[in-house]
């Protein structure tokens, strides 16, 4: 099976009430990450604007659709709100703007720091680029700031804590306890490689061994997040690795896990072996948060195979 990276998703999403412009309160970059890099793998829809396959603006509308913030249609629409930015202070979540036609405003992607933005593109799909790379580069026409995105660590989370219900939807954390647990491992070491856990938390040791076994990896600020939800797709990667799945045989697919989406591989083994049979209504729910019943049902599953 190729294998195929997981990228880091970690944050959960918030609602906010008439939030139109850039003065409006403001979610957090990991919010916005999880948002975006949800999508990743999607393929490019002429006009798209759903998880079926997006355009330019129809993905960056989706992306801050999640986190309450509203966007007009078009990208020449979207470079009519917010506040314009040079290029030299782009933040993460401000919206960076092409002109690939000649004709103008046509393209529309989201800064996600580095250098890098995260877009739509022809032929890609959803799928995370260099700003400096020659074609964009030559291409660029401005950014505009639509919000201020949060990087306050307490007010992270208490966003998580407030807008997912733990009593239903499986956090990192829980994902990690209850998979240590199933494995057998050994979890008396708490000195957790993950700079966001401390010794003394109740999942300290469950995320330390199974970062040893290569189940869990932390983003790219070596943070394991334990309070963000999970989603489907991340969980069958998970479920996969921890458990050395194989596919078996021919696997059914879902009109939500095109063969270009990461988690395409993953899927398609749980689905081989039983663990699932998606949604019933043809589709896998990829970007669903996993709950609680479906993580010990899964968990079962995937201990009999």
């Amino acid at each position: 099976m190729k294998k195929r990276v997981l990228l880091p998703v970690f944050a959960a999403f918030m609602i906010f009430a008439g939030a139109n412009s850039y003065e409006a309160e403001a979610a957090s970059v990991d919010q916005l990450t999880s948002s975006a890099y949800k999508y990743i793998g999607t393929p490019y829809v002429y006009g798209g604007t759903t998880s079926n396959g997006f355009d330019c603006s129809g993905f960056t509308r989706q992306v801050f659709n999640d986190l309450g913030i509203s966007l007009s249609r078009t990208s020449g629409s979207q470079y009519g709100q917010g506040q314009a930015v040079a290029k030299s202070n782009l933040q993460a979540g401000d919206l960076i703007f092409f002109n690939t036609s000649g004709a103008g405003i046509s393209h529309v992607g989201i800064y996600i720091g580095d250098q890098k933005f995260i877009h739509s593109q022809t032929g890609k799909g959803v799928s995370v680029t260099n700003i400096n790379e020659s074609y964009w580069a030559k291409r660029y026409i401005g950014a505009k700031r639509v919000t201020n995105f949060s990087t306050n660590e307490v007010a992270k989370a208490e966003v998580k804590n407030a807008q997912i219900d733990f009593s239903v939807y499986a956090s990192r954390g829980e994902v990690a306890i209850q998979l240590a647990e199933a494995l057998n491992l050994d979890t008396s070491d708490t000195n957790s490689p993950f700079s966001d856990i401390k010794p003394s938390a109740k999942y300290a040791g469950a995320a330390t061994a199974l970062s040893k076994i290569g189940v869990f990896s932390g983003d790219e600020n070596g943070k394991f997040n334990p309070a963000s939800p999970v989603t489907r797709a991340q969980l069958a990667k998970i479920l996969v690795v921890a458990f050395d799945l194989q596919q078996q045989g021919e696997a059914p697919t879902f009109s939500d896990v095109p063969a270009s989406h990461w988690s395409s591989d993953y899927v398609a083994i749980l689905a081989s072996t039983g663990i699932t049979v998606g949604k019933g209504d043809g589709t896998f729910a990829a970007n669903d948060n996993v709950t609680l019943t479906h993580l010990e049902a899964f968990i079962n599953r995937a201990m009999q195979q």
